[in-house]
């Protein structure tokens, strides 16, 4: 894990970085004394992890966090003070944890083991393990998110995936993707199977046929007389 030492005191610094060796499996990237220099190097590194004083010269901590928290995704960031007053101001910008000087061995390691749900790192893991949906155009392989999926829809030989971003084609049959991804596609024609939780309503047709609204997508593909009773049940449920 990248981390970003910020404190104004080399002395803490020097500490920080010290214990943070002892741990291992954490890369101290860089060391700021101030906000302004925090901001820069954050911008310039993308540490996973910041470690940051709150009493600073200039821009201090709390401010930083704030900032840091508009980016996408930001970095997890453990406020590291002597001042226990500023716990209530410190958690108003949603910090990973909060530790008070002279941190210790085991407090650094218990605050570090909470932050990890919410670091870069982790989301990267977790969309590295994602399902995702395979398919070829021309002779060059790409897959999709399955959370990127609108909707499958068979043609012919293929099945025809329209996503956010555009459309492709697939040999894999209907049946094959359904049984793949039980829980996530769900059918609503013998032709048709959408992403279960973009479905967000149920409108009519000109014909007076049954349509299905889905999430950020403009189509509204059919809902067959058979189908249209578990629509309507997922609807109810969520």
């Amino acid at each position: 894990m990248r981390v970003l030492i910020v404190d104004d005191e080399p002395l803490a610094r020097s500490r920080l970085n010290r214990l943070l060796t002892q741990l291992g499996g954490y890369q101290v990237v860089a060391e700021a004394e101030n906000g302004q220099q925090a901001l820069q190097l954050c911008s310039e590194l993308n540490p996973d992890l910041v470690l940051l004083d709150i009493e600073m010269p200039g821009a201090d901590g709390l401010s930083v966090a704030a900032e840091l928290g508009n980016n996408q995704p930001p970095p997890a960031v453990i406020f590291v003070t002597a001042h226990p007053q500023h716990a209530l101001a410190a958690y108003q910008v949603a910090p990973a944890g909060y530790l008070l000087k002279p941190v210790g061995l085991e407090a650094l390691q218990q605050c570090l083991q909470r932050s990890g749900v919410s670091t870069r790192v982790h989301l990267e893991k977790q969309k590295a393990s994602a399902p995702r949906l395979s398919f070829r155009i021309g002779l060059e392989q790409r897959s999709i998110l399955l959370s990127e999926l609108f909707y499958l829809q068979a043609e012919d030989k293929y099945v025809r995936l329209v996503y956010q971003g555009g459309e492709a084609l697939t040999e894999t049959s209907l049946k094959q993707l359904q049984e793949k991804y039980p829980d996530q596609l769900l059918r609503i024609h013998r032709h048709t199977l959408v992403l279960a939780e973009r479905v967000c309503g149920v409108s009519r047709g000109a014909d007076g046929q049954h349509l299905i609204l889905l999430r950020d997508c403009p189509d509204q593909p059919e809902i067959s007389r058979r189908e249209l009773a578990q629509v309507k049940a997922l609807l109810q449920s969520s």
